[in-house]
């Protein structure tokens, strides 16, 4: 019997998702996180699972694990000190950075202060011309005698970042090669080419630099996590989910921790494109809400979104991603009075301790968790299947608290929390689909997390959308969709330089530089010839512009047909992305780029028995659209059969969510346990 287990560790909760695939079994367990040590509640979590499953620890053939500790540790500065060595004349390159403000209008605002101080970033002397040629030699000398003062500022890791080394390494490779000689094993040492060696000076260095800053902390966690995962009888290593969906070895995950900084909601988008494939409706907008933020994305015909420029913690990160935006709207978001006398909800958030104050863990302030249970929405008993306790009262106590300030009553006021939250969601969703030019109205909406469910139909009429998918296990989906991921490694070739019809052997030459990489990354992951899979995309702009765009490149070996089909390829992009399209103008190559995936064998999705349908379990009084309570049934989730049909207004709770289904719409399950709502075409009133 083989056992599949997916982790997600959340700011509130942490979530498992075990898949028996011989047994057509999914196990779902969730427990509030352990935010001190993560790597606590994972472990009490597989104890807890393999107890009450009888379960053999031994028969576990992955674990696959996302986590948000190299993330929380850079926000809140408790990462490695991290000293940079870098050409002469590029000290301060990562304090003037772009010279652009977070907020345009916010005069207030400024960029956050840099990770490494001025004293710690060291000049060397060498200069690497963008041709290839010196123009300066590396003085081997200076970088000793940075090492010399580098020994004494008690550092955790130094990072090399020279110029024009995403091409031409050599001086930064020779550097690190001295740098290791002369200091103490304990400092590690990496150059910013290791990490990613794209150009573009200023990400490539905050890159590396986030990089470094993250090695120490999660090198500690990732030896915790390993050891007590062995302890509990566990053979197979883990695997670590990345910011772009797929799975890294735990020894990447050791050199390379930054690109597991956002990998989280990255998980939650696989899980929705795994389970999307048994949908009629593959162009989602997906809605994940946590106790902290709402995560949202789109898929197109069920293919996430992917790119390559993100921030994190206020710092430049270029690095593949999948493309979720988020925003501190969450469970826990605390609703307050701002000095214009208007009611604001999050980005601060009530997190996992003291929480909500209906957890009766000691929050005093009013959240969304709280607006939904004075709604009747949230079950005002207990959550997690009665192993929560909640206190309305409380949740009661802190809205009217609000409410006398804003001279309104209680129910009033928690229905504006509510309102205010999802207005938020809408305008993050806009950005990233009308803003861009995409209709979003044929979209259906994938609720997910704790509260998504909660949410989704308010956000979803907003947008114009008529349909809502809830998957079975809403809460869980991000670990669930980490039992569904390949492992991947990204590679990437500069060479700036003018594209046409006759650049074929230019193609070619990078093409082989790429794969021989990916070739040697497969071998060291021991991935068989049958697993191996590439999938490469050059980045073409027109002469002059900034910014590139990708494009597909076909996997043979490349000829004038092919440059061609590239070049009208990117004139269609360009129109699509642009509005408009210049097959006049000339184009510059700048990137070649191959994705390297290791396929693994994906469970496949469980189905439902056949039951009886479900009845009621209990009533009570809701608020949906309007201050009217209306005497709702309660389902429970798991006891639904498939096909069976629920009309508005109906509550369905389980273990991980209670998804709304409001006066007038109506609900499905379909063969798969997913919950699919239609909308009514006019709004209830």
């Amino acid at each position: 019997m083989d056992i599949h287990v997916g982790v997600d560790v959340g700011g509130t909760f942490t979530d498992l998702a075990i898949n028996i695939p011989s047994e057509n079994r999914l196990i779902r367990h969730k427990l509030p996180s352990t935010p001190e040590e993560p790597d606590r509640a994972i472990i009490e979590g597989l104890k807890v699972v393999l107890e009450k499953h009888s379960l053999d620890a031994s028969s576990i053939v992955r674990i696959s694990h996302g986590t948000t500790v190299g993330t929380n540790a850079l926000i809140q500065r408790s990462c490695g000190t991290v000293a940079v060595v870098t050409t002469d004349g590029f000290r301060d390159l990562l304090e003037i950075g772009r010279q652009v403000r977070p907020k345009v209008y916010d005069i207030h605002l400024d960029n956050p202060k840099p990770l490494v101080p001025r004293h710690l970033r060291i000049e060397v002397s060498e200069r690497m011309r963008a041709d290839g040629r010196i123009h300066v030699p590396l003085d081997e000398d200076a970088v000793r005698a940075a090492a010399a003062q580098l020994v004494t500022e008690k550092v955790d890791c130094v990072v090399v970042c020279f110029l024009h080394s995403y091409a031409f390494p050599a001086h930064e490779e020779r550097a690190v090669e001295i740098l290791r000689e002369e200091l103490p094993p304990e400092i590690q040492v990496l150059s910013s080419t290791s990490v990613y060696a794209e150009f573009r000076e200023y990400e490539r260095f905050s890159t590396a630099v986030l990089n470094g800053a993250l090695r120490t902390v999660m090198n500690e966690y990732l030896d915790r996590f390993t050891r007590q995962v062995s302890d509990l009888g566990v053979q197979v290593e883990p695997k670590v989910s990345l910011s772009a969906g797929g799975l890294m070895s735990i020894q990447m995950a050791r050199d390379l921790p930054v690109r597991a900084s956002l990998s989280g909601p990255a998980a939650g988008v696989i899980g929705v494109a795994y389970r999307a494939t048994n949908l009629k409706q593959h162009n989602l907008i997906t809605l994940d809400v946590g106790g902290t933020s709402a995560d949202v994305s789109l898929l197109r015909e069920g293919i996430p979104a992917e790119v390559h420029d993100q921030v994190l913690a206020g710092f430049p990160l270029r690095l593949p991603a999948l493309d979720v935006s988020a925003v501190g709207a969450g469970g826990g978001s605390i609703a307050w009075i701002d000095t214009d006398d208007l009611l604001k909800v999050g980005p601060h958030s009530a997190g996992a301790d003291p929480g909500p104050a209906c957890y009766g863990l000691g929050g005093e302030l009013a959240t969304v968790t709280d607006a939904n249970v004075v709604l009747g929405r949230l079950n005002s008993d207990a959550l997690l299947d009665g192993h929560m306790p909640i206190d309305r009262e409380l949740s009661n106590k802190t809205i009217a608290g609000l409410a006398n300030r804003l001279d309104l009553d209680v129910t009033e006021t928690a229905r504006g929390i509510i309102r205010v939250c999802c207005a938020t969601i809408v305008k993050a969703i806009r950005r990233i689909s009308i803003e861009r030019g995409l209709d979003s109205t044929g979209f259906a909406l994938f609720a997910y997390g704790g509260g998504g469910p909660l949410l989704a139909r308010e956000i979803a009429y907003d947008l114009g959308l008529e349909k809502i998918v809830v998957p079975p296990s809403p809460g869980i989906l991000c670990a669930e969709g980490l039992l569904n991921c390949d492992l991947r490694s990204d590679f990437v070739k500069t060479a700036l330089m003018a594209f046409d019809e006759d650049s074929a052997n230019s193609l070619n030459d990078a093409r082989r530089e790429l794969g021989m990489a990916a070739k040697l990354w497969f071998e060291d992951e021991a991935i068989l010839p049958e697993q191996r899979q590439l999938s490469w995309t050059v980045d073409l702009r027109y002469k002059g512009q900034n910014f590139e765009l990708s494009i597909p490149l076909p996997d043979e070996e490349s000829g004038v047909a092919t440059c061609s089909s590239l070049i009208q390829a990117f004139h269609q992009a360009h129109e699509t992305h642009y509005g408009f399209a210049s097959p006049a103008e000339a184009i510059e190559f700048v990137n070649m780029k191959v994705k390297a995936i290791g396929k693994f064998d994906s469970p496949a999705v469980p189905t439902l028995s056949q039951v009886a349908p479900a009845r009621p379990v209990a009533h009570r009084r809701v608020v949906f659209e309007t201050e009217d309570w209306f005497d709702t049934p309660v389902f429970r989730r798991d006891a639904l059969a498939p096909g069976q049909q629920t009309k508005g207004p109906a509550i369905i709770e389980q273990l991980d969510a209670t998804t709304v289904v409001y006066p007038g719409d109506s609900s499905v399950v379909d063969i798969w346990g997913n919950l699919i709502i239609d909308l009514e075409v006019e709004r209830v009133l």
